[in-house]
């Protein structure tokens, strides 16, 4: 695929965005960027098209957000770190959902390695941009993958492709895998065709609705309440075993 760079990254402004989510296997995707040879550009950042980010998501000691999660609310919040690896910027994330379904983040560069819970300017950012006392908050676990962007030449559509996912919990000293799966986004523009879309339909691969802190947080923590996931993990479970590795 032809390479583009950040700058023109930022040209592709989709105002009326639906995103949508799948998980695929890696035989799955190879077979999908087959079908989209030729209509996407490939983001690059100083020869580089696969990005390393890692991702730590706080909550409190409880799991509530986990728990809001898992329980359906529409109205819920994620908080993050989040560590671009190659270029080592990091942000502290605040992910909102409204009872409408969109999605607001807010974010601000701190610098890597400080402490965002005594903080003085996290502290502040975290205190206006989400509900729960800074000081209920915890480290609760760790997520590592790396990223492949891409954008179709008519500049309507973004799509991320998370791969070789890593999971690392602080509280329960566990770790699990997805590293055999692939999880896709489609961040398009709702009045858009897309040619995605059709290939995807091709292969009957159907959108699927997966959090990563969730699905890792049940992965890594079997006692915590799971019933809504475990038919997302039996799937990844399933999808695992039906992937082929060269």
């Amino acid at each position: 695929m032809q390479p583009i760079s950040l700058d023109e990254m930022k040209e592709v402004r989709l105002m009326n965005r639906v995103d949508t989510k799948y998980l695929v296997t890696s035989d799955q995707l190879v077979a999908i960027l087959q079908g989209i040879r030729g209509h996407y550009y490939a983001q690059e950042v100083e020869g580089k098209r696969l990005s390393p980010y890692s991702t730590v998501y706080y909550d409190t000691s409880e799991l509530t957000m986990y728990i809001i999660h898992h329980d359906r609310h529409l109205v819920r919040d994620k908080v993050r770190v989040r560590t671009y690896v190659d270029s080592h910027l990091t942000f502290c994330e605040v992910k909102h959902k409204t009872n409408k379904g969109r999605t607001k983040k807010k974010r601000i560069q701190i610098q890597p390695g400080i402490d965002v819970l005594k903080d003085p300017e996290t502290v502040a950012f975290l205190s206006e941009r989400q509900p729960y006392p800074v000081d209920s908050l915890v480290p609760q676990l760790e997520t590592a993958f790396d990223r492949i962007t891409l954008v179709n030449h008519e500049k309507t559509e973004r799509l991320t492709i998370d791969c070789n996912l890593m999971f690392r919990n602080f509280t329960a000293a566990n770790s699990a895998s997805m590293d055999e799966l692939v999880v896709m986004e489609l961040k398009q523009d709702g009045r858009a065709r897309s040619m995605l879309k059709q290939v995807l339909f091709d292969l009957r691969i159907k959108p699927y609705k997966i959090s990563k802190y969730c699905i890792g947080t049940a992965m890594t923590r079997p006692e915590v309440k799971q019933n809504r996931f475990k038919k997302k993990i039996r799937r990844i479970n399933k999808l695992k075993s039906l992937n082929t590795k060269p």
